[in-house]
């Protein structure tokens, strides 16, 4: 019997699997229109501060290319982790698949060993039937061979009353 678990123990299966799910949420939204949108308007805004001399665009270029190369850093982590449960999923079909293939080959056995006793049922039924139809055949040969001793006897009969 087991020992039931604890908050503690459950907790960082909790926290993997909640951190999984958001993980999985923002590929979703990154893949998405909105995120084009966003990245969009993001460029736009970055170059439009540099453009209106807000920003000194050394400092503007700075700051995006920080911001862009950590963005790349986590996209990269993301796909990985994509790529990673992809691999599991595909793994999980590849099993799935070799059972059905074992199952399938299992099936061809039973269908040949139902062939195989068809064909013997086949066989029997024939001989059977062939059985049959000499016990048929001695049947009318002995049934003529009586008709044919009675009117021997007949005859005979009639030879000794004259």
């Amino acid at each position: 019997m087991t020992p039931p678990q604890t908050a503690h123990a459950q907790s960082p299966a909790l926290a993997k699997s909640v951190l999984a799910s958001t993980v999985e949420k923002i590929i979703v939204w990154v893949g998405s229109l909105q995120s084009l949108v966003l990245h969009t308007v993001a460029f736009v805004l970055f170059f439009g501060v540099a453009f209106l001399h807000w920003v000194a665009w050394d400092a503007m270029f700075l700051a995006l290319t920080t911001v862009v190369s950590l963005e790349a850093i986590y996209l990269s982590i993301f796909i990985q982790f994509s790529v990673n449960r992809q691999a599991i999923s595909l793994k999980e079909v590849e099993q799935d698949v070799e059972s059905i293939q074992e199952d399938v080959e299992d099936l061809e056995e039973h269908v040949e060993d139902i062939k195989e006793e068809i064909e013997e049922i086949s066989e029997d039924a024939a001989q059977e039937a062939v059985e049959e139809r000499r016990k048929q055949q001695q049947a009318e040969t002995l049934e003529t061979l009586t008709r044919d001793v009675k009117s021997l006897l007949a005859q005979i009969e009639g030879l000794k009353s004259r």
